[in-house]
C-alpha cells in the first residue's frame, strides 16, 4: 500500500446532453472532469478533455472546453510534468487533450483502443495522431505501487477505473463507469443488500463492484458529477 497520493481534480468545460438523451423532459449539463494524481514516480493525468467534434456533435452536445494547459497551470504543474496518461475511455469527451501529450504513454485497454480504430465511437484524429503512445492493457494491472488499472465495463466494453491504494483508504477515480455518484450508491447498496440475503427481487448492479470491494474504497470521484461517492463504514 502506497503513502497518501495528491488527487487534483481538473474542470474542463461542461456539455448539454440533450432531453432525448437524459430520460426527461430537460437537457441536462453535465461537467467534464479529470484527474490528476501526485505519486512518488511522477504526475498521473486520467482523462484529458473534450476535444475537437464534427459539426453535428458540436450542434448536438453544444460542449464548452477549457484549455488543458490551463487547469494544470492551475493545478501548479505543465503538459511536460506529466508522466502517464490513463484515459477511462476513448470518446471525444475523455481523451481530447491526448494530441497535446504526444511521447506520453497512454494506458487503454486493449478492447477500448481496437473499438475506438475500428469507426464510429469517437475521432479518429484524436486516437491515432504523430506521437501517440499507448500501453495496451488486457485486464487490471498495478501500474505504479499502489496504483491499479481496473476494467469497470459498461458504459463502454473498454472502460477501466483508476484505484490509488493509500494509507488512510482507497481512492477510486470511476471516470464513466458510473453517470452519477448516486447511481454508484445505489450500486453499492444493491450489493449489499444481496450479501445480506435480503429476498429478492433487487435490483441488480455492475459485476466488477465486487472486485472493487475488495479495494475497500473510501471516496470515489466521477467524471461527469462534482459530487463525490464517500463510504458510509468507518475506516479499519
Amino acid at each position: 500500500m502506497a503513502k497518501n497520493m495528491a488527487v487534483r481534480r481538473l474542470d474542463l468545460g461542461y456539455f448539454i446532453r440533450p432531453a432525448s438523451e437524459t430520460g426527461g423532459p430537460q437537457p441536462r449539463v453535465e461537467p467534464v472532469l479529470a484527474y490528476l494524481v501526485e505519486h512518488d514516480r511522477g504526475l498521473i493525468l486520467f482523462d484529458t478533455g473534450i476535444g475537437t467534434a464534427d459539426n453535428e456533435t458540436e450542434a448536438h452536445y453544444r460542449p464548452q472546453r477549457r484549455a488543458l494547459q490551463g487547469a494544470l497551470s492551475d493545478a501548479g504543474v505543465t503538459l511536460a510534468d506529466v508522466s502517464i496518461v490513463a484515459n477511462c475511455h476513448l470518446h471525444f469527451d475523455h481523451c481530447g487533450g491526448n494530441p497535446l501529450l504526444k511521447g506520453k504513454p497512454i494506458l487503454v485497454q486493449d478492447v477500448e483502443l481496437a473499438t475506438a480504430r475500428g469507426g464510429d465511437y469517437t475521432f479518429d484524429e484524436l486516437v491515432d495522431f504523430p506521437g501517440a503512445a499507448y500501453e495496451e492493457l488486457a485486464g487490471e494491472a498495478e501500474i505504479w505501487p499502489g496504483v491499479w488499472i481496473i476494467p469497470t465495463p459498461g458504459h463502454t466494453n473498454g472502460h477501466q477505473s483508476l484505484v490509488l491504494r493509500q494509507r488512510d483508504g482507497t481512492v477510486v477515480l470511476a471516470g464513466q463507469a458510473h453517470d452519477f455518484a448516486s447511481q454508484f450508491a445505489s450500486d453499492h447498496l444493491a450489493r449489499q443488500a444481496a450479501l445480506d440475503g435480503v429476498e429478492q427481487p433487487l435490483p441488480t448492479y455492475q459485476h466488477w463492484l465486487e472486485r472493487l470491494a475488495e479495494f475497500d474504497p473510501r471516496r470515489v470521484f466521477f467524471a461527469h458529477d462534482c459530487s463525490v461517492w464517500e463510504s458510509p463504514q468507518p475506516k479499519r
